[in-house]
């Protein structure tokens, strides 16, 4: 069973910082990817940052200079700094894990989400 934990949101002024957390149950290495996604009301979830199993990043266009993607695998932890944010970026964040089932599909790990308001 794998369980994803986030931690870190919370109520933030425009231009501000906040980190989020998410541990994960087991070793990060065993996904093939971790990443985190967003999802704002009325609209769709979207992925936010990504990082694979071999340590590349991807980021969405909205965020790149801003968001960085960082993991500690002793801790199993993976992070995403978030700087300058902007009351756009208010969305509840959900850490996400794929993992590849013999060669062929992928299942996908979700948190419960963490709630990031961006607003004066």
């Amino acid at each position: 069973q794998v369980h994803l934990v986030e931690s870190g949101g919370g109520l933030v002024q425009p231009g501000g910082s906040l980190r989020l957390s998410c541990a994960a149950s087991g070793s990060i290495f065993s996904f093939d990817a971790m990443g985190w996604y967003r999802q704002a009301p009325g609209k769709e979830r979207e992925l936010v940052a990504a990082i694979t199993n071999g340590g590349s990043t991807n980021y969405a266009d909205s965020v790149k200079g801003r968001f960085t993607i960082t993991r500690d695998t002793a801790k199993n932890t993976v992070y995403l700094q978030m700087n300058s944010l902007k009351p756009e970026d208010t969305a509840v964040y959900y850490c996400n894990a794929k993992k590849l089932y013999s060669g062929a599909y992928y299942v996908n790990y979700w948190g419960q989400g963490t709630q990031v308001t961006v607003s004066s």
